[in-house]
């Protein structure tokens, strides 16, 4: 029970998939809906979530409150296999977007730009034959006890599958907890960077933080 809710934690399920696609979207632009930076909720969920609800199912979790699903964690076990994806699935992502740029709003535009001439230089690096792992909950979703079952579910999973470490990457700023609650859990911050295209519509910068975790010396979350 919580705030007199119940919530639980278990497997993504195929028919899970339309839910996840619309949260993805729901929380998108720093915890709220993803259209006033992109309109396009279609191409923004088929980016972030394609590989896991589609080609990886068995390593993602959902987050149910009263039996609505309102919070997912996405993971991989397998990166290099998600990395052919990602090749060829951004290359039909950007002739799909092309296509569609013409129809854009002035904010989708700007966006569309800005992943083309800026995003990549501003993903910090990332292991890249590790386990890793993108978790989103609704605002009203957001407790310390959702959040860390969702995450101790896939450590779990994790480590029966013998997986030695893994790896996230979170959008922190001033105002929001993030990194420091991970850390608080055994996570060591590995680096950031700051997410140019909030700067004129946040007042803070925005920073993308990578977080990773040795699960030979703890499968699971652990305060101090």
């Amino acid at each position: 029970m919580h705030n007199a809710r119940t919530f639980e934690i278990r497997n993504f399920q195929p028919g899970d998939r339309a839910r996840v696609r619309e949260l993805c979207c729901e929380t998108g632009f720093l915890g709220t809906p993803i259209d006033p930076v992109f309109e396009d909720r279609e191409l923004f969920a088929d980016y972030l979530t394609g590989y896991y609800t589609d080609w990886e199912p068995q390593s993602s979790f959902v987050l149910l409150v009263n039996n609505e699903i309102r919070g997912y964690l996405l993971g991989s076990r397998h990166p290099f296999r998600q990395q052919l994806y990602n090749f060829y699935n951004n290359i039909a992502l950007f002739l799909r977007g092309i296509v569609r740029y013409g129809g854009y709003n002035a904010a989708s535009k700007k966006f569309v730009r800005w992943i083309l001439g800026q995003a990549w230089r501003e993903v910090p690096a990332a292991p890249r034959r590790m386990a890793h792992f993108h978790i989103n909950l609704l605002a009203d979703a957001r407790q310390v006890a959702t959040t860390r079952a969702l995450v101790e579910s896939y450590l779990d999973y994790l480590h029966k599958h013998g997986e030695k470490a893994v790896y996230g990457q979170m959008v922190v700023f001033a105002g929001r907890r993030g990194a420091k609650m991970f850390e608080r859990y055994g996570f060591r911050v590995l680096n950031r960077a700051e997410i140019t295209k909030y700067r004129d519509v946040h007042p803070e910068p925005v920073y993308l933080c990578t977080v990773i975790k040795n699960l030979d010396e703890s499968s699971r979350l652990y305060a101090p």
